[in-house]
């Protein structure tokens, strides 16, 4: 047993570990949710990651973006989460693509080949985009809904959509979702009511993070078939 893993293996088994280093995860959106959700998975052995984004890191990221460091800034999102993951795990698959995933570009993503996709974009017609494209291909994915304008991580659910309140983005993608005859998708989503309306949402570290660990539990845990 590789030392890296042996903690790990005491929770899942070797037959755990195994499955795990055969599984694909994409990751679309590689932010303050998405980088923490990357990381855990590589920190569990997941073998192949795709990680999609095209901003680079900014200063306004260092206050709860995981990659976001002072030598760091103005570096690609996507290449600096493949060289900390490199750090982690060296023997983990990595893709990056360098652009924003849209439904105009939505053909050239293979979902076919992804054992599980995270959605943790933030424009709806981007995530209701990854959802059709998961459905057609038969390919589970969960959903990262608004965590900006919050401050208790504890208000963080894992539900189905169409089980949410209070979070205004899950109250628009569960119409678009319903109108497409969408009629489940697990999500991520906060209770808590906003602390703040600006309309550049406001963020601390501990929400997306929190978030991004919900999301990597659950996407680990459904690959070995302990249903989340």
């Amino acid at each position: 047993m590789e030392e890296r893993f042996q903690r790990t293996e005491m929770l899942i088994g070797k037959e755990g570990l195994k499955r795990l280093s055969e599984c694909h995860v994409a990751v679309f959106g590689i932010g303050g949710v998405g980088g923490y959700v990357v990381e855990a998975l590589a920190r569990c052995g997941v073998g192949e990651l795709t990680l999609v984004d095209k901003d680079v890191v900014s200063m306004s990221n260092l206050n709860r973006q995981l990659i976001a460091l002072e030598s760091t800034i103005d570096r690609m999102k996507t290449q600096v989460m493949k060289e900390r993951i490199g750090e982690i795990c060296p023997d983990t698959k990595v893709h990056t693509w360098e652009t924003f995933f849209l439904p105009e570009n939505s053909h050239t993503f293979p979902f076919k080949d992804y054992d599980y996709v995270v959605d943790a974009v933030d424009t709806v017609t981007a995530k209701i985009e990854i959802v059709m494209k998961c459905q057609e291909h038969h390919v589970p994915v969960i959903s990262s809904m608004g965590t900006g304008n919050k401050l208790d991580p504890s208000k963080l659910q894992l539900a189905d959509i169409y089980k949410t309140s209070m979070c205004p983005l899950a109250k628009v993608m569960r119409r678009e979702l319903k109108a497409r005859g969408v009629k489940h998708l697990k999500v991520v989503y906060s209770t808590e009511e906003p602390v703040a309306n600006h309309r550049t949402p406001g963020s601390v570290a501990f929400v997306p993070g929190t978030a991004g660990l919900l999301i990597a539990s659950a996407v680990v845990r459904d690959l070995l078939g302990k249903e989340a």
